[in-house]
């Protein structure tokens, strides 16, 4: 991608407000239209918004986005739908014992109603704090409890790899000391049951967290007393040592920032099987939703490290350990982002090395086309990867790394000034969506393929118009000075 080092925070502030109007008119009408009875609204056909379904992730978008819209403009009907529907919808989603979603749907929930009551922009209610707490501490236990072993034992480092011929080489990237690295001993499953891991489930472990800062604890059998924050770390570490590589020569195709989206596990003793794909073409190329899940998580959770003591980091390898390796994480998934597989204007394609993507030849050299007859784009996946970009600039420039801060800083809002403009930003009030040419899974046929076209394009998905809001939030809040964050 080429990167608009021109831009800042306050120069979007026209298109971030463009947004929320926008906002405005696509929350109301999803509401006004929508049956609860037909499920959760989950992606757009043909501009209207419909159920499907596979698991229940997506409902705390629906009602997340009207507590966003009152957080960026003060109106105090999407804080009363948000706080409302979230108190009839949502309970059945802090007790879901079969979904990895608990970030998506109970943070989105009511993490932003605690959020939004801490900062002072709605009225204190020690009670409404209460329950939206007492949420948040179950949710982060139950999704804590989808727990799986590995059979590691020793500490691992993405500093050090392991290249052919057996030498040992700090990964040049990094431009550190070896880290001491952390222990991959274990993961929160996905739905497809405990053998898989998936790297969307990066971004859930805000529910782990959250519940520790809170004094929360998973409880087992015999009464023992399982660390969220701890689990989080575990889960964090697996992910990086399995689903992401790091140019280290793991496999013949170990590409520094590569992500496969799941990992599969021999559950009779731990080991590490093979890579593997949900959504994505295929286990040895990056499905770009599920590296843009990893591009935000892990600078989120960094964020979330700059909380706590180093005390509480001790029993897991340590204060350095776990930044290392969250950050070097962060770093490579990123670069891979910008250099690898990004079109120029910041937006990839659904899939790195999809199967008709050779046809749109050095594809990479222009701006995406949604309208292309080879392969679609997937907005969804900006939105995502561009907060990430953000949050990892501004991690930076707080530990004094201005060069690399400005960089990914300037790539996220290179990428925000593409999405809030058309053919991304939907301006059709007919079209419920809010964000367009968002892909969700494209190797079961389920998104729509418009008359006159020959891949998905022109609709929309809950997670890609939650994400465009939050990127615009956490725009805007940059402008005035300010950081949107649950920590």
């Amino acid at each position: 991608m080429k990167i608009d080092t021109t831009l800042t925070p306050q120069k979007l502030q026209k298109k971030v407000a463009r947004v929320f109007d926008l906002a405005a008119q696509k929350i109301r009408s999803i509401d006004k239209s929508w049956d609860s009875a037909k499920g959760t609204p989950v992606f757009t056909v043909k501009g209207r918004y419909t159920a499907r379904g596979w698991t229940e992730w997506t409902q705390g978008f629906q009602f997340g986005m009207a507590l966003l819209q009152f957080d960026a403009t003060g109106e105090e009907a999407f804080l009363t739908l948000g706080r409302e529907k979230t108190l009839r919808f949502m309970a059945s989603h802090v007790s879901h014992i079969g979904v990895h979603d608990h970030g998506f749907n109970n943070v989105s929930t009511y993490g932003n109603l605690r959020r939004l009551m801490l900062e002072g922009a709605m009225p204190f209610n020690q009670d409404e704090l209460n329950y939206a707490e007492l949420a948040l501490k179950v949710s982060g236990a139950v999704q804590a409890a989808r727990h799986a072993p590995t059979d590691q034992r020793e500490p691992w480092s993405p500093l050090v790899g392991q290249l052919p011929g057996g030498t040992k080489s700090a990964a040049k990237s990094a431009h550190r000391r070896p880290a001491p690295g952390l222990v991959p001993s274990g993961y929160l499953y996905s739905f497809n049951g405990p053998q898989s891991l998936f790297a969307d489930t990066i971004r859930s472990l805000r529910a782990l967290v959250l519940a520790h800062s809170l004094g929360h604890a998973l409880m087992g059998e015999g009464d023992r007393r399982i660390n969220l924050l701890h689990r989080a770390i575990e889960h964090a570490a697996t992910t990086a040592r399995y689903n992401v590589f790091f140019g280290a020569g793991r496999d013949s195709y170990d590409l520094r920032g590569r992500v496969a989206h799941e990992s599969i596990f021999n559950r009779n003793d731990g080991q590490f099987r093979c890579s593997s794909t949900q959504q994505g073409y295929s286990p040895f190329t990056t499905w770009t939703r599920g590296a843009a899940w990893i591009i935000c998580g892990y600078p989120e959770q960094l964020e979330f490290l700059e909380t706590i003591d180093d005390a509480e980091l001790r029993a897991v390898g340590g204060r350095r350990a776990v930044s290392e390796l969250f950050l070097e994480t962060a770093r490579a998934t990123s670069d891979y982002y910008i250099d690898g597989y990004s079109a120029l204007d910041g937006v990839p394609y659904w899939d790195s090395g999809a199967a008709s993507i050779h046809a749109l030849g050095d594809y990479r050299a222009r701006p995406a086309d949604p309208y292309n007859p080879h392969e679609p784009v997937d907005s969804s996946a900006a939105a995502i990867a561009a907060q990430g970009l953000i949050r990892l600039g501004t991690y930076l420039a707080d530990k004094g790394e201005p060069r690399a801060a400005r960089r990914y800083m300037q790539a996220g809002l290179t990428v925000a000034n593409t999405l809030f403009a058309e053919p991304y930003l939907s301006t059709n009030p007919q079209h419920q969506g809010l964000l367009l040419h968002s892909v969700y899974h494209r190797p079961n046929g389920w998104d729509h393929i418009p008359k006159g076209q020959k891949v998905p394009c022109g609709e929309s998905s809950m997670w890609g118009d939650y994400h465009a809001m939050e990127l615009a939030l956490l725009i805007q809040r940059l402008a005035e000075g300010e950081y949107y964050t649950f920590f």
